[in-house]
């Protein structure tokens, strides 16, 4: 697995787009082996057979994926600078986003956001990288409204993705005036519909009550990549200093007060909010 992953990143550093590609279709390919195919009992094969004319190996369920030699070995190295797919993919990103935006290049781009999400679904400690300024800068960078429809719709998923019970980096998020990259993008005229409903729905997300992450608030993944914050994201409103981590929840309430500064009728998304509360969300 080590080897694969090292030619996929030689690929990836490379500024040939054709590499690139490359390198993200091998990566595609193991994660698809990994968590998609699955040994099927003797009896399973026949009965696939019987139905189909074929025999078949269907997914993984997640429960077997945890329990699966091969993700657990994936996922181990994912806890290491060396290995880590995400840290790669947003270096990949970076030197992308520099060539500027043309039709291959654009395709990329969402390749690339599209690989990033699924690494960070499967891998939920990557996620911790976009607490970096640096990194959730990139992100925002692909919101520009000069980026193409399918950058834009990819990077609102990929910032969805990255702020999935992780309330530290939905500070970052706040700190880096997201709300108001989002927002301009949204009242942009020049913003396709698909886009704008896309934004709607990431602010719906947002607005969701938070709850305290239960992990660990930091992984293995940051060593040496770790900036030092500037002193202006470490003082509290009084002045005062905050140690790394003391960074709290927001009640829906609070959020509706931060999104009301650039968006009007904030109070009509909450109320649709609590009336049809998605995904069991509980707003007492």
């Amino acid at each position: 697995m080590e080897n694969l992953l090292s030619l996929s990143f030689d690929y990836l550093s490379s500024f040939d787009g054709v590499k690139i590609r490359k390198g993200l279709r091998q990566l595609e390919g193991l994660l698809a082996q990994i968590c998609l195919s699955r040994t099927s009992t003797p009896a399973e094969r026949r009965r696939s057979t019987a139905i189909d004319g074929a025999a078949k190996t269907g997914p993984k369920d997640l429960a077997a994926l945890s329990e699966d030699p091969a993700f657990r070995e994936f996922f181990k190295l994912q806890e290491g600078f060396e290995w880590n797919v995400a840290i790669r993919l947003i270096s990949c990103l970076e030197r992308l986003l520099g060539k500027g935006s043309n039709g291959q290049n654009d395709l990329l781009l969402v390749s690339t956001l599209d690989l990033l999400r699924g690494i960070l679904l499967i891998h939920p400690p990557s996620r911790s990288l976009f607490a970096r300024e640096i990194y959730m800068n990139l992100l925002l960078d692909l919101l520009d409204p000069s980026s193409c429809p399918a950058v834009q719709l990819s990077a609102v998923l990929t910032l969805v993705t990255t702020l999935l019970e992780q309330p530290n980096i939905a500070r970052c998020f706040e700190n880096l005036d997201g709300l108001l990259t989002m927002t301009s993008l949204f009242k942009n005229r020049g913003t396709g519909r698909e886009v704008k409903l896309k934004l709607v729905e990431f602010l719906y997300f947002y607005l969701m009550p938070e709850t305290p992450h239960s992990g660990r608030s930091a992984s293995n993944v940051q060593v040496g990549l770790q900036r030092s914050p500037s002193k202006a994201s470490r003082l509290g409103s009084g002045g005062r200093e905050k140690s790394e981590g003391e960074e709290g929840t927001r009640t829906t309430e609070e959020k509706q007060r931060l999104l009301g500064r650039y968006l009007n009728n904030v109070e009509d998304l909450v109320e649709d909010l609590k009336e049809t509360a998605p995904f069991g969300a509980n707003f007492r």
